[in-house]
């Protein structure tokens, strides 16, 4: 059970470096905004609740492994996740309805949130 642990973290961070560092910037590049948008809102929650679940079968296996250290990091990191993924329809919202600040504030939360799960998921790497 101890392979699981690096496997699932690195797989969480390669979704997230995946998404973030090529498949987002490059859309933006190759689409207008108006054509990336709805894109864009269909990948990112797949991104985050798959990362969740990733997560939440980490928490599971180290609990049964009795882990507690990466227990606790599996723990943050599905919170982390989810609290990205649940503030999405807000996110939206405020973008369609040209609430600027509010879209600019949400999104940095989602953006941070998910840095900082790539920052567990590189301590579980190590951790474990």
């Amino acid at each position: 059970m101890n392979n699981l642990y690096p496997f699932l973290a690195g797989l969480s961070a390669g979704m997230i470096l995946f998404q973030a560092a090529l498949n987002a910037p490059t859309i933006f590049k190759v689409f207008s905004e108006e054509q990336a948008g709805p894109f864009l809102r269909i990948i990112f929650p797949k991104l985050f609740l798959n990362v969740a679940i990733l997560s939440l079968i980490g928490l599971i296996i180290s609990i049964i492994g009795d882990r507690l250290f990466l227990q606790f990091l599996f723990f943050i990191s599905l919170m982390l996740m989810s609290i990205s993924y649940f503030i999405i329809p807000a996110t939206n919202k405020a973008r369609d309805e040209g609430q600027d600040k509010k879209f600019r504030y949400l999104h940095t939360v989602s953006v941070t949130l998910t840095l900082l799960t790539l920052l567990i998921c590189l301590i579980i790497l190590v951790a474990s």
